[in-house]
Protein backbone atom coordinates (compact mmCIF):
# COMPACT_ATOMS: atom_id res chain seq x y z
CA UNK A 1 0.00 0.00 0.00
CA UNK A 2 1.62 3.45 -1.20
CA UNK A 3 1.32 5.65 2.00
CA UNK A 4 1.27 9.75 1.72
CA UNK A 5 2.53 12.14 4.50
CA UNK A 6 0.76 12.17 7.50
CA UNK A 7 -0.45 15.55 8.82
CA UNK A 8 0.79 15.63 12.27
CA UNK A 9 -0.94 18.80 13.13
CA UNK A 10 -3.53 17.42 15.83
CA UNK A 11 -0.76 17.50 18.30
CA UNK A 12 1.57 19.69 19.92
CA UNK A 13 5.59 18.84 19.74
CA UNK A 14 8.45 19.72 21.48
CA UNK A 15 12.17 19.33 19.50
CA UNK A 16 9.92 17.14 16.86
CA UNK A 17 8.33 14.39 19.79
CA UNK A 18 5.08 14.68 20.65
CA UNK A 19 4.46 16.71 24.00
CA UNK A 20 4.15 14.65 27.54
CA UNK A 21 1.20 14.54 29.33
CA UNK A 22 0.34 17.92 30.61
CA UNK A 23 2.70 19.62 28.71
CA UNK A 24 5.89 18.82 31.05
CA UNK A 25 7.86 15.99 31.28
CA UNK A 26 8.69 15.49 35.58
CA UNK A 27 11.97 14.04 36.62
CA UNK A 28 11.68 13.49 40.62
CA UNK A 29 15.18 12.67 41.06
CA UNK A 30 17.14 14.89 43.41
CA UNK A 31 20.67 15.62 43.34
CA UNK A 32 22.62 12.97 45.95
CA UNK A 33 23.89 16.40 48.32
CA UNK A 34 20.41 17.17 48.98
CA UNK A 35 19.24 13.66 49.83
CA UNK A 36 20.96 13.60 53.36
CA UNK A 37 19.01 16.87 54.29
CA UNK A 38 15.68 15.25 53.66
CA UNK A 39 16.92 12.07 55.75
CA UNK A 40 17.24 13.82 58.48
CA UNK A 41 13.69 14.89 58.65
CA UNK A 42 12.36 11.15 58.02
CA UNK A 43 9.88 9.93 60.60
CA UNK A 44 9.06 6.40 59.07
CA UNK A 45 9.83 3.98 56.69
CA UNK A 46 7.75 1.51 54.71
CA UNK A 47 8.52 -1.15 52.52
CA UNK A 48 7.54 -1.17 49.00
CA UNK A 49 5.83 -4.12 47.43
CA UNK A 50 6.47 -5.01 43.80
CA UNK A 51 3.36 -3.11 42.86
CA UNK A 52 4.64 0.38 45.18
CA UNK A 53 7.97 0.01 43.65
CA UNK A 54 6.67 0.34 39.97
CA UNK A 55 4.45 3.13 40.69
CA UNK A 56 7.32 4.96 42.78
CA UNK A 57 9.96 4.34 39.81
CA UNK A 58 6.81 5.56 36.99
CA UNK A 59 6.67 8.53 39.32
CA UNK A 60 10.52 9.52 39.78
CA UNK A 61 11.33 9.37 35.86
CA UNK A 62 8.17 10.73 34.71
CA UNK A 63 6.04 7.87 33.46
CA UNK A 64 2.91 8.99 35.35
CA UNK A 65 3.89 13.27 34.49
CA UNK A 66 2.27 15.35 35.37
CA UNK A 67 2.54 13.58 38.79
CA UNK A 68 4.39 14.87 40.68
CA UNK A 69 3.61 12.44 43.69
CA UNK A 70 0.90 9.85 45.28
CA UNK A 71 -2.24 11.35 44.79
CA UNK A 72 -4.05 13.72 47.19
CA UNK A 73 -7.35 12.68 48.43
CA UNK A 74 -8.96 15.48 45.73
CA UNK A 75 -6.91 14.18 43.00
CA UNK A 76 -7.76 10.27 44.16
CA UNK A 77 -11.77 11.34 44.09
CA UNK A 78 -11.57 13.05 40.88
CA UNK A 79 -9.74 10.23 39.45
CA UNK A 80 -11.55 6.95 40.52
CA UNK A 81 -15.13 8.71 39.51
CA UNK A 82 -14.17 10.51 36.59
CA UNK A 83 -11.05 9.29 35.23
CA UNK A 84 -9.44 13.18 35.50
CA UNK A 85 -7.24 15.06 37.76
CA UNK A 86 -9.05 17.55 39.47
CA UNK A 87 -7.48 19.89 36.82
CA UNK A 88 -9.53 18.02 34.25
CA UNK A 89 -6.35 16.16 32.83
CA UNK A 90 -7.44 12.77 32.16
CA UNK A 91 -5.49 9.78 33.99
CA UNK A 92 -6.54 6.31 34.03
CA UNK A 93 -6.30 4.95 37.55
CA UNK A 94 -5.08 6.40 41.12
CA UNK A 95 -1.59 6.05 41.47
CA UNK A 96 -1.57 6.41 45.76
CA UNK A 97 0.71 4.80 48.46
CA UNK A 98 -1.25 2.08 50.85
CA UNK A 99 -0.39 1.74 54.89
CA UNK A 100 -2.05 -0.09 57.55
CA UNK A 101 0.21 2.27 59.41
CA UNK A 102 -2.04 4.31 61.93
CA UNK A 103 1.07 6.88 63.57
CA UNK A 104 1.73 7.88 59.81
CA UNK A 105 0.36 11.36 59.66
CA UNK A 106 -0.31 14.73 57.87
CA UNK A 107 3.58 16.50 57.60
CA UNK A 108 5.40 13.19 57.96
CA UNK A 109 8.42 12.54 55.90
CA UNK A 110 8.59 8.72 55.16
CA UNK A 111 11.19 6.94 53.55
CA UNK A 112 10.44 3.94 50.85
CA UNK A 113 12.78 1.28 50.56
CA UNK A 114 12.58 -1.50 48.33
CA UNK A 115 14.41 -4.86 48.59
CA UNK A 116 17.24 -2.76 51.34
CA UNK A 117 17.16 0.08 48.58
CA UNK A 118 15.99 3.53 49.83
CA UNK A 119 14.13 4.45 46.66
CA UNK A 120 12.47 7.67 47.64
CA UNK A 121 10.81 9.76 50.38
CA UNK A 122 7.27 11.18 50.73
CA UNK A 123 6.03 14.23 52.25
CA UNK A 124 2.58 13.22 53.01
CA UNK A 125 0.05 15.83 52.48
CA UNK A 126 -2.93 13.24 52.53
CA UNK A 127 -4.25 10.54 54.47
CA UNK A 128 -7.51 9.14 54.18
CA UNK A 129 -9.47 5.44 54.40
CA UNK A 130 -10.52 4.68 50.59
CA UNK A 131 -14.20 3.54 49.66
CA UNK A 132 -12.63 0.75 48.55
CA UNK A 133 -15.87 -0.94 46.89
CA UNK A 134 -16.34 2.45 45.44
CA UNK A 135 -13.03 2.38 43.57
CA UNK A 136 -13.39 -0.88 42.39
CA UNK A 137 -16.64 -0.46 40.73
CA UNK A 138 -15.59 2.49 38.93
CA UNK A 139 -12.06 1.74 38.17
CA UNK A 140 -12.51 -1.84 36.78
CA UNK A 141 -16.58 -2.14 36.70
CA UNK A 142 -17.20 -4.70 39.47
CA UNK A 143 -16.72 -5.47 43.01
CA UNK A 144 -16.16 -9.04 42.45
CA UNK A 145 -13.26 -10.41 43.93
CA UNK A 146 -12.77 -12.48 41.31
CA UNK A 147 -11.53 -9.85 39.31
CA UNK A 148 -7.53 -9.84 40.12
CA UNK A 149 -7.53 -6.01 40.82
CA UNK A 150 -10.49 -6.07 43.05
CA UNK A 151 -8.71 -8.90 45.22
CA UNK A 152 -5.56 -7.00 44.71
CA UNK A 153 -7.01 -3.69 46.40
CA UNK A 154 -9.18 -5.50 49.01
CA UNK A 155 -6.53 -7.88 50.20
CA UNK A 156 -3.15 -6.49 49.53
CA UNK A 157 -3.04 -2.71 49.55
CA UNK A 158 -3.35 -1.28 52.96
CA UNK A 159 -6.02 0.37 55.36
CA UNK A 160 -5.08 4.04 54.18
CA UNK A 161 -3.71 5.66 51.16
CA UNK A 162 -1.30 8.13 51.65
CA UNK A 163 -0.58 11.23 49.15
CA UNK A 164 1.79 13.95 48.54
CA UNK A 165 5.32 14.61 46.62
CA UNK A 166 8.47 12.45 46.72
CA UNK A 167 12.10 13.01 45.87
CA UNK A 168 13.67 10.16 44.04
CA UNK A 169 16.73 8.80 45.61
CA UNK A 170 17.57 5.57 44.01
CA UNK A 171 15.69 3.61 41.01
CA UNK A 172 15.20 -0.60 42.17
CA UNK A 173 17.62 -2.62 41.10
CA UNK A 174 16.14 -4.87 38.50
CA UNK A 175 16.79 -8.41 36.06
CA UNK A 176 15.91 -6.26 33.16
CA UNK A 177 16.73 -2.15 32.30
CA UNK A 178 14.10 0.00 32.27
CA UNK A 179 14.97 3.19 30.28
CA UNK A 180 13.56 6.45 31.49
CA UNK A 181 10.87 8.36 28.78
CA UNK A 182 14.25 11.21 28.42
CA UNK A 183 16.45 8.03 27.63
CA UNK A 184 13.45 6.39 25.23
CA UNK A 185 12.52 9.81 23.63
CA UNK A 186 16.44 10.18 22.94
CA UNK A 187 16.26 7.44 20.54
CA UNK A 188 13.36 8.31 19.03
CA UNK A 189 13.17 9.71 15.23
CA UNK A 190 11.95 13.24 15.35
CA UNK A 191 9.12 14.86 12.95
CA UNK A 192 8.05 10.98 12.74
CA UNK A 193 5.22 8.67 14.59
CA UNK A 194 5.87 6.49 17.24
CA UNK A 195 3.51 3.51 16.86
CA UNK A 196 3.73 2.18 20.60
CA UNK A 197 3.02 -1.52 21.28
CA UNK A 198 2.42 -2.67 24.20
CA UNK A 199 2.31 -6.30 25.51
CA UNK A 200 2.46 -8.50 28.97
CA UNK A 201 3.21 -11.78 27.23
CA UNK A 202 6.76 -13.42 25.17
CA UNK A 203 6.18 -11.94 21.28
CA UNK A 204 5.26 -15.11 18.77
CA UNK A 205 4.92 -14.07 15.09
CA UNK A 206 1.46 -13.26 15.23
CA UNK A 207 2.44 -10.03 17.36
CA UNK A 208 5.08 -9.31 14.96
CA UNK A 209 3.15 -9.26 12.10
CA UNK A 210 0.40 -6.89 14.25
CA UNK A 211 2.77 -4.56 15.20
CA UNK A 212 5.21 -4.63 11.92
CA UNK A 213 2.26 -3.99 9.94
CA UNK A 214 0.94 -1.20 12.28
CA UNK A 215 3.75 0.80 10.61
CA UNK A 216 1.71 0.58 7.06
CA UNK A 217 -1.75 2.10 8.37
CA UNK A 218 -3.40 4.67 6.85
CA UNK A 219 -3.11 6.91 9.73
CA UNK A 220 0.64 6.32 10.47
CA UNK A 221 3.41 8.54 9.08
CA UNK A 222 5.75 6.52 6.30
CA UNK A 223 8.76 6.43 8.25
CA UNK A 224 7.19 5.77 11.70
CA UNK A 225 8.98 3.72 13.77
CA UNK A 226 7.65 1.48 16.34
CA UNK A 227 7.65 1.09 19.82
CA UNK A 228 7.44 -2.47 21.31
CA UNK A 229 7.24 -1.55 25.49
CA UNK A 230 6.38 -4.64 27.31
CA UNK A 231 5.16 -4.18 31.08
CA UNK A 232 7.65 -6.14 33.23
CA UNK A 233 6.27 -5.58 36.70
CA UNK A 234 3.72 -7.75 37.97
CA UNK A 235 0.51 -8.71 35.92
CA UNK A 236 -1.67 -11.76 36.50
CA UNK A 237 0.06 -14.93 38.98
CA UNK A 238 0.11 -17.37 35.86
CA UNK A 239 1.83 -15.01 33.13
CA UNK A 240 5.66 -15.64 32.61
CA UNK A 241 8.00 -14.00 34.98
CA UNK A 242 8.94 -10.56 33.70
CA UNK A 243 13.08 -11.56 33.97
CA UNK A 244 12.21 -14.69 31.32
CA UNK A 245 10.16 -12.04 29.35
CA UNK A 246 12.39 -10.06 29.26
CA UNK A 247 14.85 -12.70 27.94
CA UNK A 248 12.74 -13.50 25.18
CA UNK A 249 12.68 -9.90 23.89
CA UNK A 250 16.27 -9.23 24.00
CA UNK A 251 16.65 -12.49 21.57
CA UNK A 252 14.24 -11.92 19.32
CA UNK A 253 15.01 -8.08 18.90
CA UNK A 254 18.64 -9.71 18.09
CA UNK A 255 16.85 -12.56 15.99
CA UNK A 256 14.83 -9.92 13.83
CA UNK A 257 17.28 -6.85 13.80
CA UNK A 258 14.50 -4.49 11.94
CA UNK A 259 15.80 -0.92 12.47
CA UNK A 260 11.91 0.46 12.84
CA UNK A 261 11.56 -1.53 15.92
CA UNK A 262 12.45 0.14 18.90
CA UNK A 263 12.64 -2.02 22.36
CA UNK A 264 12.14 -0.60 25.45
CA UNK A 265 11.07 -2.32 29.31
CA UNK A 266 8.07 -1.06 31.52
CA UNK A 267 7.77 -1.24 35.25
CA UNK A 268 4.39 -1.39 35.20
CA UNK A 269 2.00 -2.93 37.05
CA UNK A 270 -1.06 -4.51 35.34
CA UNK A 271 -4.06 -4.27 36.94
CA UNK A 272 -6.46 -5.89 33.65
CA UNK A 273 -8.81 -2.92 33.98
CA UNK A 274 -9.82 -2.69 30.41
CA UNK A 275 -11.15 0.20 29.25
CA UNK A 276 -9.28 2.50 32.30
CA UNK A 277 -6.01 0.57 31.27
CA UNK A 278 -6.02 1.27 27.81
CA UNK A 279 -6.13 5.16 29.15
CA UNK A 280 -3.40 4.33 31.48
CA UNK A 281 -0.79 2.82 29.31
CA UNK A 282 -2.04 5.75 26.39
CA UNK A 283 -0.67 8.67 29.15
CA UNK A 284 2.40 6.42 29.98
CA UNK A 285 3.13 5.81 26.27
CA UNK A 286 2.70 9.01 25.35
CA UNK A 287 4.98 10.19 27.83
CA UNK A 288 7.44 8.16 26.58
CA UNK A 289 7.22 9.88 23.03
CA UNK A 290 4.91 7.74 21.50
CA UNK A 291 2.20 9.44 19.12
CA UNK A 292 0.29 5.90 18.30
CA UNK A 293 -1.26 3.26 20.17
CA UNK A 294 -2.29 -0.22 19.22
CA UNK A 295 -5.30 -0.91 21.04
CA UNK A 296 -5.74 -5.24 20.72
CA UNK A 297 -8.44 -6.88 21.02
CA UNK A 298 -9.88 -7.37 24.38
CA UNK A 299 -6.57 -5.13 25.44
CA UNK A 300 -6.17 -5.62 29.67
CA UNK A 301 -8.91 -7.81 30.03
CA UNK A 302 -9.50 -10.60 32.12
CA UNK A 303 -12.08 -13.27 33.18
CA UNK A 304 -13.55 -14.47 36.66
CA UNK A 305 -11.70 -16.67 38.41
CA UNK A 306 -14.70 -18.45 39.05
CA UNK A 307 -16.90 -18.74 35.96
CA UNK A 308 -14.31 -18.35 33.38
CA UNK A 309 -16.56 -15.30 32.02
CA UNK A 310 -15.33 -12.35 30.86
CA UNK A 311 -15.39 -8.68 32.75
CA UNK A 312 -15.37 -6.38 29.70
CA UNK A 313 -16.52 -7.22 26.09
CA UNK A 314 -13.98 -7.70 23.15
CA UNK A 315 -13.99 -3.70 22.09
CA UNK A 316 -14.62 -1.88 25.69
CA UNK A 317 -11.33 -0.45 25.25
CA UNK A 318 -11.00 0.31 21.67
CA UNK A 319 -14.47 1.99 21.58
CA UNK A 320 -13.30 4.19 24.74
CA UNK A 321 -9.79 4.79 23.59
CA UNK A 322 -11.13 6.36 20.12
CA UNK A 323 -13.36 8.39 22.11
CA UNK A 324 -10.60 9.89 24.20
CA UNK A 325 -7.93 9.63 21.68
CA UNK A 326 -8.22 13.46 20.29
CA UNK A 327 -8.12 14.89 23.57
CA UNK A 328 -5.07 12.83 24.45
CA UNK A 329 -3.82 14.36 20.91
CA UNK A 330 -2.58 10.97 20.40
CA UNK A 331 -4.18 8.70 17.75
CA UNK A 332 -5.57 4.76 18.14
CA UNK A 333 -4.38 1.68 15.70
CA UNK A 334 -6.58 -1.45 16.10
CA UNK A 335 -5.35 -4.22 16.04
CA UNK A 336 -5.24 -6.35 12.89
CA UNK A 337 -7.24 -9.94 13.49
CA UNK A 338 -4.65 -12.05 11.51
CA UNK A 339 -4.98 -15.33 10.75
CA UNK A 340 -2.00 -17.84 9.36
CA UNK A 341 -2.95 -19.54 5.99
CA UNK A 342 -1.23 -22.57 3.95
CA UNK A 343 -1.54 -20.68 1.25
CA UNK A 344 -0.75 -16.64 1.98
CA UNK A 345 1.06 -16.77 5.74
CA UNK A 346 -0.78 -14.28 7.38
CA UNK A 347 -3.78 -12.31 6.17
CA UNK A 348 -6.98 -10.55 8.20
CA UNK A 349 -9.45 -13.13 9.27
CA UNK A 350 -11.88 -11.60 6.62
CA UNK A 351 -9.66 -12.31 3.45
CA UNK A 352 -9.01 -15.96 4.75
CA UNK A 353 -12.69 -16.49 4.92
CA UNK A 354 -13.29 -14.64 1.55
CA UNK A 355 -10.90 -16.37 -0.10
CA UNK A 356 -11.62 -20.27 1.74
CA UNK A 357 -8.04 -20.34 2.72
CA UNK A 358 -7.02 -23.02 5.21
CA UNK A 359 -6.00 -21.74 8.59
CA UNK A 360 -3.96 -23.30 11.05
CA UNK A 361 -4.28 -22.87 14.86
CA UNK A 362 -2.21 -23.84 17.83
CA UNK A 363 -3.60 -22.72 21.05
CA UNK A 364 -1.93 -21.79 24.04
CA UNK A 365 -2.33 -25.00 26.32
CA UNK A 366 -1.30 -26.66 22.99
CA UNK A 367 1.73 -24.28 22.53
CA UNK A 368 2.78 -24.92 26.37
CA UNK A 369 2.50 -28.81 25.97
CA UNK A 370 4.32 -29.03 23.12
CA UNK A 371 7.33 -27.40 24.71
CA UNK A 372 7.21 -29.43 28.40
CA UNK A 373 7.62 -32.55 25.93
CA UNK A 374 9.97 -30.99 23.74
CA UNK A 375 8.24 -31.21 20.52
CA UNK A 376 9.03 -28.90 17.60
CA UNK A 377 7.17 -25.76 17.14
CA UNK A 378 6.01 -24.71 13.90
CA UNK A 379 8.16 -21.25 12.72
CA UNK A 380 4.77 -19.90 11.46
CA UNK A 381 3.51 -19.71 15.35
CA UNK A 382 6.98 -18.80 17.22
CA UNK A 383 9.78 -17.48 16.51
CA UNK A 384 12.81 -20.41 17.56
CA UNK A 385 15.19 -17.37 19.72
CA UNK A 386 11.98 -17.35 21.94
CA UNK A 387 11.54 -20.95 22.11
CA UNK A 388 14.94 -21.92 23.10
CA UNK A 389 14.53 -19.25 26.20
CA UNK A 390 11.18 -20.57 26.93
CA UNK A 391 12.07 -24.13 26.87
CA UNK A 392 15.37 -23.18 29.04
CA UNK A 393 13.43 -21.62 31.86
Amino acid sequence: MTQTPVSNSHRQEIDGLIEPHGGKLVDLRIEPSASSTLKSKVNHILECSHRNACDVELLMVGGFSPLEGFMSEDNYNSVVDSHRLVSGLLFGLPIVMDTDREDIEVGHYVLLRYQGRDLAIMNVDSKWEPNKPQEALNCYGTTSIEHPAVRMITSERGQFYLGGPIYGLDLPQRVFPCKTPLEVRAELPRNEDVVAFQCRNPIHRAHYELFTRALHADNVSSKAVVLVHPTCGPTQGDDISGAIRFKTYECLAAEVNNLRIRWAYLPYSMHMAGPREALQHMIIRKNYGCTHFIIGRDMAGCKSSITGNDFYGPYDAQNFAAKIAIELKMKTVPSLNLVYTEEKGYVIADEAEKDGLHIKKLSGTEFRKMLRSGQDIPEWFAFRSVVEVLRTA
